[in-house]
């Protein structure tokens, strides 16, 4: 809303967080969407490059429209981290903003070892979930501005607009506490969970029959968070639903996220050394259980597209969230414009968009991870037997 007017354009990658396809409907923005890289042995997305934002402003530009913004989430759950110095510069060339969702990177640039932070590599907003990393409470986070582009004005209209007028001194105390923390101790903080997690890492790496998620699946992206720990079991057959339910059970094991193929860590200040004994323990009992087959019978079978690879968009997001809706079977909603928004959580990035024509590629992705044991949020019906669609 601080920096696209409606009808304006926004560059964003497909994979975005619900909260950004929200933010279009209340600003009316319209979307430009990049396609991110995708890994399909992890079933993992990455992040958006700098060709790519470069041809998504060359796009515009070919249909004689202008972007008033590029979001960017940078690092993403799995911890990818795109090279912002670079797409910053491409974006002050352009003469806009760019906003970066860094939800889970408020711990970026404490330790030499951590990939610089958003504001450091020159973004104009960067919004950090703190409760994510660092240690303030549930909910709580902070809105950093950095240069002149974006209008601080214009900012502060719109949270006014957006927040409470009785804010939480609970939450907002715990956001001091978590600054003071960092303030204290900038320098030390983060060397006991960069020095566990890479003992974690190295010591995972050793036990048959798993693989541990790095940027060879990723090349051409500068950095991956080191405090990001992504596991992969297929080689034993098992998904990471299935892989996630059994550490739970046996171990006591709570992971971050949990995917098809994999589960994903968190290390932060709270990580201790017996929770990676734990942890690596959890994993070998697990691979003692479950011998490494060929193949795998806990992979999803892919069809060598994302899930949001073939997008058609009949409505922007404003539009389709105020279009009068009715819900039709699973069976016959091919084709159709959705009228909500349907995404596996976590990580909730969105498969379906309101505005966008429901395809069999989406489709088969949804029922697929449903089937695996994924939970569907945001649809009316989250068994996926109906879906609500426009009435255009």
């Amino acid at each position: 809303m601080a920096t696209c007017s409606p009808g304006e354009f926004l560059i964003l990658p497909r994979n975005s967080h619900i909260s950004a396809i929200s933010a279009m409907v209340l600003s009316g923005a319209q979307p430009k969407y990049i396609v991110p890289q995708y890994d399909f042995e992890w079933d993992i997305a990455g992040g958006a490059t700098t060709s790519q934002v470069e041809q998504a402003f060359k796009e515009l530009e070919m249909e004689d429209r202008k972007a008033a913004a590029v979001f960017i989430t940078s690092p993403t759950y799995h911890g990818i981290c795109s090279n912002l110095t670079e797409i910053s510069k491409l974006c002050h060339s352009h003469g806009i903003p760019l906003i970066v969702d860094e939800a889970h990177g408020a711990h970026l640039g404490f330790h030499p070892q951590l990939p610089n932070s958003a504001l450091q590599q020159g973004a104009d907003l960067a919004v950090q979930s703190t409760h994510k990393v660092l240690c303030s409470l549930t909910q709580s986070s902070m809105l950093h501005m950095g240069g002149n582009i974006v209008d601080s004005e214009r900012i502060g209209r719109c949270l006014q607009t957006l927040q409470s007028t009785s804010p939480s001194y609970l939450l907002l105390a715990s956001l001091d506490a978590a600054r003071a923390q960092l303030s204290e101790n900038a320098d030390t903080i983060f060397n006991k969970a960069m020095q566990l997690a890479f003992e974690a890492k190295h010591l995972i790496k050793e036990i048959p029959g798993v693989s541990v998620f790095d940027l060879a699946s990723f090349s051409n992206f500068p950095a991956i968070d080191p405090l990001r720990l992504t596991i992969g079991f297929w080689q034993l057959g098992l998904s990471g639903y299935e892989a996630d339910e059994i550490l739970c059970r046996d171990h006591g094991i709570i992971c971050e996220l949990v995917g098809t193929q994999s589960i994903t860590f968190a290390i932060n200040l709270g990580t201790s050394r017996d929770h990676i004994q734990r942890l690596v323990s959890g994993i070998k009992h697990l691979t003692g259980t479950h011998a490494p087959i060929h193949g795998g019978k806990g992979r999803l079978q892919h069809s060598g597209c994302t899930p949001f690879a073939d997008i058609k968009m009949s409505m922007i997001p404003r539009d389709a969230f105020f279009a009068s809706k009715k819900k039709v079977c699973i069976a016959e909603c091919l084709g159709e414009v959705c009228g909500e928004l349907i995404c596996p959580y976590p990580p909730g990035i969105p498969v379906l968009i309101p505005g966008e024509i429901i395809t069999e590629k989406a489709l088969d992705y949804l029922l697929d991870v449903r089937n695996e044991g994924a939970v569907i949020t945001g649809a009316s019906d989250p068994l996926l037997t109906s879906i609500v669609v426009c009435n255009v």
